[in-house]
């Protein structure tokens, strides 16, 4: 077995087994070096792990959707549906078996777009939607939706900054980068990492014009 170091990482698709999280691509990695893995460590209460999913479930199941160029530092959790049978709306919070049923809350699906990076430790809490770009800073607890190329940190996780202007959010969500063909992609990635928008639309352009 090769030795865990920080500067390796695990690709999600390859070492996902669980039917219930979807990785989208090839790309999305997590850093495993101080633990068990992405799978076994970071993903938390998902039906369908190498125990639970001989189980019969007994309510609809929440899903994990990862998309394509994610990055996931290190001690990440996110934390799923699979325990959310204490109910903050009755007098006792403790989960009896003989009112399982009635207890469970889902949370809905959690959602973790193409392109974001969640800081080393950070948790995120059920049913939560990362948009596109954004960044989850080291440590933060999210509890609500983070809009796309944002900057969230705290807990509960705030609102820190924009990376960039509203009109050039908008015209990278409607570019739609994560879904361009792999040639592409490859073809315009040194202006990807780049901060100058105007020339990734000129190279765009460009690209497209020889197709």
């Amino acid at each position: 077995m090769t030795q865990k170091h920080w500067s390796k990482f695990q690709l999600l698709n390859e070492v996902n087994t669980n039917p219930n999280i979807s990785i989208k691509g090839s790309h999305s990695y997590y850093s495993d070096c101080w633990d068990n893995g992405f799978e076994y460590s970071v993903v938390r209460y998902l039906h369908g792990d190498e125990v639970s999913r001989q189980w019969e479930p007994r309510w609809d199941i929440d899903k994990l959707y990862i998309g394509d160029y994610v990055c996931i530092a290190a001690e990440v959790i996110i934390l799923m549906g699979g325990n959310h049978t204490h109910r903050a709306d009755w007098f006792c919070l403790y989960p009896f078996m003989n009112m399982i049923d009635e207890a469970y809350q889902g949370k809905g699906d959690t959602i973790i777009n193409d392109g974001s990076w969640l800081g080393m430790r950070s948790m995120i809490m059920p049913g939560v939607t990362i948009g596109e770009g954004a960044i989850v800073a080291a440590n933060s607890v999210v509890t609500k939706d983070v809009e796309p190329y944002s900057v969230v940190g705290g807990n509960p996780a705030k609102h820190i900054k924009y990376r960039f202007d509203s009109e050039t959010i908008k015209q990278l969500i409607c570019l739609r980068i994560y879904d361009w063909p792999q040639e592409k992609f490859n073809a315009l990635q040194p202006f990807l990492c780049n901060s100058n928008f105007e020339l990734l639309k000129a190279e765009i352009a460009k690209f497209d014009s020889l197709k």
